[in-house]
């Protein structure tokens, strides 16, 4: 099975995706978003700090990232390929992501751009819920995507949460360094071939179905 990178804007669907691909293919889902949220659930040192550089909008340095990266690869394989999610943000950390993957004998095979309007990731982003335990997506914003009760997940009950980050003046701050130093890494897949552009103001279960062609 592939290895699989997905490069979006803040709040476009891409953990969506992510997880219809890990449910329907059995994929590894790395979520380094995740990796620093259950480090900042430890509030230890170095949970705060990463707390603190989240909720200014501001990304966590390229060394700590690819430590965290590093030691979860090494302790978690999986035959049916793996899907990162939120890395490489940069043209840095692409590259080392390749030099990870190499000394794994692992290569990134697939990356798909979910591309978007500002406007329109900015109203999902305000808009997105969480479930806590199952970890499924919704958003109040759009009658497709509400739960079928208030705040409440349709899968497991939970009371869904607001991400901290999904305000406006995180969105903004996210979203020109995304226009900064992500859009570097698209050229950099795109002259490795392996780079696939998606549209992702469609339907998720559009989205999903084009991403399934190419895969």
């Amino acid at each position: 099975m592939k290895n699989i990178v997905f490069i979006a804007q803040h709040g476009t669907g891409k953990g969506t995706q992510c997880n219809l691909l890990k449910e329907k293919y059995n994929f590894n889902h790395l979520s380094t978003g995740d990796l620093v949220r259950n480090a900042i659930k430890k509030q230890d040192d170095f949970g705060k700090s990463l707390e603190k550089t989240i909720n200014s909008g501001k990304l966590v340095s390229d060394d700590i990232i690819l430590k965290m990266l590093g030691d979860y690869l090494n302790q978690n394989t999986n035959d049916f390929g793996i899907i990162f999610d939120g890395f490489p943000r940069n043209l840095n950390q692409a590259k080392e992501l390749d030099k990870l993957m190499n000394s794994l004998n692992m290569k990134v095979d697939l990356v798909f751009y979910l591309k978007i309007s500002k406007d329109e990731a900015l109203k999902r982003t305000l808009g997105r819920l969480i479930c806590p335990k199952c970890k499924k997506s919704y958003n109040k914003y759009y009658d497709n995507l509400k739960p079928k009760k208030d705040n409440i997940c349709d899968d497991c009950g939970t009371i869904l949460n607001s991400r901290s980050d999904d305000n406006e003046e995180t969105f903004n701050n996210l979203y020109d360094v995304f226009i900064e130093e992500t859009e570097p890494v698209l050229d950099y897949y795109d002259s490795c071939g392996v780079l696939k552009t998606i549209d992702a103001s469609l339907d998720a279960l559009e989205i999903f179905k084009e991403i399934e062609k190419v895969i």
